[in-house]
């Protein structure tokens, strides 16, 4: 029986969503479904590994298509999951993770109700605030703009199915294979982290800022 799932992930910036998801790839070898974007590469970023960089008229073709699972615009640049090689790794038995934006996560769950929405928290805004800090990569402008992004965000995590906070990372990755276990299972061991659950645990992490 193929019990693969598609797994919509989302988390602020500087949450570590990133290094779990890598743990988690590693152990299960699941696809990472890698985004299509208008804009140009930055230093550092390959074709086909960090996006799909493609032309607006080839992005735009593919929304007659109907080839994308979501897309949307930001300043000015298209981006935007492509459906068939989630299709094809799911079809293979492959999970396929999506990490993307809330408003993503919210058009894919529309589109394929099936699929399980996980949030990751950080344990409040001010530790996140903290490691965006310790990066030492970003402007102060631009460390306050996704400060105030991130509380935006969180505030929309009790649509998610489910919500793990990312406070010690092994506990993390262990929420996280837990619930996606406990899916595929159609078992009860993950209800404690279901978004209807965790509506004290959110309400901390935003009171906290």
């Amino acid at each position: 029986m193929n019990d693969a799932k598609i797994i919509i992930v989302s988390a602020p910036s500087g949450c570590g969503k990133g290094t779990i998801l890598a743990e988690v790839l590693e152990k299960t070898g699941a696809f990472l479904s890698i985004s299509c974007t208008t804009r140009g590469p930055r230093v550092g970023e390959e074709n086909g590994v960090n996006y799909h960089f493609i032309t607006q008229d080839e992005f735009d073709k593919m929304i007659d298509d109907n080839a994308f699972l979501e897309y949307a615009r930001f300043v000015g640049k298209s981006y935007g999951t492509p459906a068939k090689p989630v299709d094809d790794a799911i079809s293979q038995g492959r999970d396929a993770i999506l990490e993307i934006e809330t408003k993503g996560a919210f058009q894919v769950k529309e589109s394929r109700p099936e699929s399980v929405s996980i949030f990751i928290l950080p344990p409040s805004i001010k530790e996140l605030e903290r490691r965006l800090r310790k990066r030492a990569t970003e402007t102060e402008e631009k460390i306050l703009e996704r400060v105030a992004q991130a509380a935006g965000e969180i505030e929309k995590s009790p649509r998610y199915d489910y919500v793990i906070m990312n406070d010690a990372l092994e506990d993390a990755i262990r929420d996280f294979e837990l619930v996606v276990s406990s899916v595929k299972a159609n078992d009860n061991r993950a209800d404690k982290f279901k978004a209807e659950n965790m509506k004290e645990t959110i309400e901390e992490v935003l009171k906290n800022a």
